[in-house]
C-alpha cells in the first residue's frame, strides 16, 4: 500500500459516523456515560426506541451539516421486548449503513444498585406493586442480555465513582481513532476480576509484601514496596514473562483493528503486587507505544 493509498484510509476513517450506544443495568451510570460524551462534543439522546434506529442511522448518514458525526444513544429497559430481542440484529444493519458503532454495557452488583436506588429514592422501571426492587433488577438483567451480548466495551460500576467513571469514558473515547488504547489495570481477586478485562493475569504466586508488616501500609506505588519486589526473582521472571507475552501478541489484536485492549493484573488484596507489575508493565509499554493507560482498582 502506497502512502497515498494509507492517506485515502485514514480520511476516510475519519469522515465516518460514529455511534456510540450506552445500555446497561437501570442505576448503573448510563445517565453520566451520556453526559460525559456530551462533554466530548457528542450529540446525545436519552432512551431512543430501539426500534427507530435504523430510520435514524439514515438521517445520521444522509446529507447535510456534521450534526450527528459523533452521536450517543441511550438504550434501557424501558424499549419493547422484541426491539431489544432484535438488537443484534439492529445492529448488524447499523454497520451495514456505513456506521462507526461501539456498543457501550454498564453493570453492577445487585447489592449497589439496591443501595443507589435506596440513596436516591428513584423508582426502578421495571417495579409495579407485585414487583419488588430485587426482581425488577433480575428481570432486567435477562431482559438486556441481547444487548450484554453485543457488548464491546463493558464497565462495572459497583465500585466506581462518578467522577472515574467519566475519566474511563474519556480514556475510550480521547483514544479512539489513533493507535490501539492499552489499559493496564490492577485488582483484587477477592473482589472479582473486572468484567472489561481481556487478558488477565494472576500475581498470587510471587512473594507478598503485605505479610511484612513495615510493608503492609504501603502500596506497589511506593519505594518500599518497589524495592522489595525488584530483588525477588519470582517477581522479575513474572514481570518479563508477562511483557514478553505482551510484546508478541498485542500487534495481533491491533491487526484485528481493535480500540483497545484491557490487560489486568491481580493479587490477594490488589494493593501491592497487582500494582507493581502495573506501574512496571506501563514504564515498559509506554516507552514502546501510545495511549498507554493505568487504573489501579482498589486504590
Amino acid at each position: 500500500m502506497t502512502e497515498t493509498d494509507t492517506g485515502k484510509e485514514s480520511d476516510q476513517d475519519a469522515s465516518r459516523t460514529l455511534l456510540v450506544i450506552v445500555t446497561g443495568l437501570s442505576g448503573s451510570g448510563k445517565t453520566v456515560a451520556l453526559r460525559a460524551l456530551e462533554d466530548l462534543n457528542f450529540y446525545c439522546i436519552d432512551n431512543l426506541p430501539a426500534g427507530l434506529m435504523p430510520s435514524f442511522a439514515r438521517q445520521m448518514t444522509g446529507p447535510g451539516p456534521e450534526l450527528y458525526r459523533r452521536v450517543a444513544v441511550g438504550i434501557d429497559a424501558r424499549n419493547r421486548p422484541e426491539d431489544i430481542r432484535r438488537f443484534p440484529q439492529t445492529l448488524d444493519t447499523l454497520r451495514e449503513a456505513q456506521l462507526d458503532c461501539e456498543v457501550f454495557y454498564l453493570n453492577a452488583e445487585d447489592d449497589t444498585l439496591l443501595a443507589r436506588f435506596s440513596e436516591t429514592r428513584r423508582r426502578h422501571p421495571l417495579t409495579s406493586e407485585g414487583v419488588s426492587l430485587t426482581q425488577a433488577i433480575s428481570r432486567e438483567r435477562d431482559l438486556l442480555e441481547p444487548l450484554a451480548a453485543c457488548g464491546d466495551l463493558f464497565i462495572d460500576t459497583t465500585h466506581t465513582s462518578v467522577h472515574e467513571l467519566r475519566r474511563q469514558i474519556f480514556e475510550r473515547i480521547g483514544s479512539r481513532g489513533a493507535v490501539m488504547s492499552l489499559l493496564l489495570e490492577s485488582f483484587a481477586y477477592k473482589h472479582g476480576i473486572p468484567p472489561d478485562v481481556d487478558i488477565a493475569f494472576d500475581a498470587r504466586c510471587i512473594s507478598n509484601p503485605y505479610w511484612d508488616p513495615e510493608l503492609r501500609p504501603y502500596t506497589g506505588l511506593d519505594e518500599p514496596v518497589r524495592r522489595f519486589l525488584d530483588g525477588d526473582g519470582a517477581a522479575q521472571d513474572l514481570l518479563g514473562d508477562i511483557r514478553e507475552f505482551l510484546d508478541r501478541w498485542l500487534p495481533r489484536y491491533e491487526a484485528e483493528q481493535r480500540s483497545y485492549v484491557t490487560v489486568g493484573v491481580g493479587c490477594t488484596g490488589g494493593r501491592h503486587r497487582s500494582v507493581y507489575l502495573v506501574e512496571s508493565l506501563a514504564r515498559h509499554f509506554r516507552a514502546r507505544r501510545d495511549n498507554v493507560l493505568v487504573h489501579h482498582r482498589e486504590l
